[in-house]
């Protein structure tokens, strides 16, 4: 370990500064471009030691837990708190920007569409049971140690509120010292806890888990390692004006805002078009809007949200048919002849993207594509396949759910 003094010279795509220092970069989490900070380095690593010349874009952080100096991080949760807002908006922006740059594309880049506290609807806590206490926080960055939270300013205040029964439940399933995951997510019919990384438990704890939850309030579910332990009450979320119960620890857009954001890009764009797939469709955050403007056909690799998606869109009134369809898209993705009966596509793939399918969409005669992605880089080279197959990228907006950290969503629109 060697102590510099350095100047930041720029952001790098995960939020640290950077520095060329001895013909190669350093990562400094916690700084801003321009600032002179002393450093504790380690490899192409620094920790900041000081700062001499703070950066005009910096603020204290809005949580205690973040570190009340805005350099020295504690809670892992977020890592762009000591940024300011217009300064914080540019760089997500920035990174969408960038990540077409890369791949020779020019199309025009909307205003972030921003996040704002307390919108986070579903939040993944680090619990450990220790000697004294049951710990629910976040891991400390680069690090299994977890910081203990009593706030939490980007969580809905239901969640924030429902801590102390969060605790609780972690405190009553937890059969070892070994840490583990709980995903809550606030549904309108209560919170629903995914809860994974515990062993098998015994009968005598599964029935003192079963009583403490039934003795709480505000607790819809209750799963261990995706089996339902508990469930006083259906958790549901509205998928625009459709109630769908996800299946224990399914994904879902992580704040309603972006969600809905998202969906209105989505549907604004699809118009009116008669049949449409929606790819990557999950429980049918998309298809079940969709549904309401034209013949849906849902396509899926994991079979409960699919049978979650369908099963809502068999009990709802007012949606034109919808269709689903379990497949693994990434091995074989639908096929230039099978996409022709389509008007519009939709694809929201994980952060890996859709190279495959995008390589089958760019020979079809699709008019109309919209691609939505958690991950810059990879959609960036989805949709320069899509150009060169004949599209023309007709807008592309970045969205802000994970507020204070590097991952932006985006949705760009396409047309033949």
């Amino acid at each position: 370990m060697s102590t510099q003094t350095v100047t930041i010279e720029k952001l790098g795509a995960q939020g640290d500064g950077i520095v060329h220092a001895d013909g190669g970069p350093v990562y400094v989490p916690f700084t801003l471009p321009g600032e002179t900070v002393a450093i504790a380095r380690v490899k192409n690593h620094g920790t900041v030691m000081s700062i001499s010349d703070p950066s005009a874009d910096r603020q204290a952080p809005p949580c205690r837990h973040f570190g009340p100096d805005g350099v020295n991080g504690t809670c892992g949760g977020c890592s762009l708190q000591h940024m300011n807002d217009p300064a914080y908006r540019s760089f997500k922006r920035q990174l969408v920007v960038d990540a077409l740059k890369s791949k020779g594309l020019t199309a025009e880049v909307a205003d972030l569409v921003v996040a704002h506290p307390g919108e986070r609807r579903r939040v993944v806590f680090a619990a450990r049971r220790t000697e004294k206490d049951m710990l629910i926080g976040f891991n400390q960055a680069e690090s299994h140690h977890i910081v203990a939270i009593e706030e939490c300013p980007i969580s809905s205040a239901g969640i924030i509120a429902r801590l102390p029964a969060i605790k609780a439940i972690g405190a009553a399933l937890a059969n070892s010292a070994e840490a583990f995951r709980i995903t809550v997510l606030e549904t309108l019919s209560g919170l629903d806890l995914a809860v994974d990384g515990i062993k098998k438990l015994s009968d005598q704890q599964r029935r003192k888990a079963i009583e403490t939850v039934l003795s709480l309030r505000g607790i819809a579910r209750v799963s261990l390692n995706d089996e339902i332990l508990v469930e006083p009450s259906k958790p549901i979320v509205d998928f625009g004006g459709v109630n769908v119960v996800p299946p224990p620890g399914s994904f879902t857009q992580a704040t309603k805002q972006a969600e809905d954001a998202m969906a209105e890009l989505v549907l604004a764009h699809v118009g009116k078009a008669k049949r449409i797939a929606d790819l990557f469709a999950g429980a049918g955050t998309f298809s079940l809007r969709l549904a309401r403007v034209g013949r849906v056909h849902a396509v899926e690799s994991e079979d409960k949200p699919l049978a979650a998606l369908d099963h809502a869109a068999r009990n709802t009134q007012g949606l034109k048919p919808v269709s689903v369809e379990r497949r693994d898209l990434f091995r074989r993705p639908l096929m230039t002849s099978e996409l022709k009966v389509y008007d519009a596509v939709v694809f929201d793939p994980p952060r890996a993207g859709a190279e495959f399918q995008c390589k089958e969409l760019a020979r079809s005669t699709v008019k109309k594509i919209v691609a939505v992605s958690c991950n810059p880089v990879t959609l960036a080279r989805d949709l320069a396949l899509l150009v060169e197959g004949g599209y023309r990228i007709t807008g592309v907006t970045p969205i802000d759910q994970f507020l204070w950290t590097s991952h932006v969503e985006v949705v760009a629109t396409l047309e033949k």
